[in-house]
């Protein structure tokens, strides 16, 4: 089934917790003005969990309420839509025009994440999963190879010229695909 363009891209921002995702994505947002969705608040928003896991402290998603909650907004026409959450295998990949992976090195993201407040065991899993790849891993089996960007993620330098990156991809997109 051949799907309609969209008049401006869908965005999905991922990562392993700590590289810095939502203020990436926040900062795109203001730059570009498209809608920014931080899929962990609107998890908390609309009771899209089915309860707390006390070990890690955080919410059990429940992805099929998550899709059924944004599906309407990911698929109209409009687009022009940012997506930001620490995993990606469940969204569907018809949402999305650009996938980006945000990477960091080891220390940066360890420090990241014992200054959240994390646990020693949630901060070593997740550090772990970074070393491992696993998001990225996940982005590259879940989506089209040519729409999956690894993009470094340590400095606030690295932050604006990831910004900046996008935003010339957009235009470059919005140049060939937008209705």
């Amino acid at each position: 089934m051949e799907e309609m363009a969209r008049r401006m891209p869908n965005i999905l921002i991922t990562g392993t917790p700590g590289t810095g995702k939502t203020t990436m994505s926040q900062l795109l947002a203001e730059k570009t003005h498209l809608e920014y969705i931080n899929v962990g608040e609107l998890v908390k928003q609309h009771n899209l969990h089915s309860g707390r896991d006390e070990e890690y402290d955080c919410f059990v998603l429940d992805e099929d309420k998550v899709v059924d909650e944004m599906d309407e907004r990911m698929s109209s026409q409009e687009g022009g839509i940012i997506v930001d959450f620490h995993t990606c295998d469940f969204f569907p990949e018809r949402w999305f025009d650009l996938v980006i992976v945000l990477r960091s090195d080891n220390t940066t993201l360890y420090d990241r994440l014992v200054a959240r407040g994390y646990s020693l065991k949630k901060v070593q899993e997740n550090v772990e999963c970074e070393i491992m790849q696993v998001v990225l891993e996940e982005a590259q089996s879940s989506y089209a190879p040519e729409i999956v960007q690894e993009l470094y993620s340590v400095s606030i330098d690295d932050m604006e010229s990831n910004v900046t990156r996008i935003m010339q991809w957009m235009e470059y997109w919005m140049q060939n695909n937008s209705k």
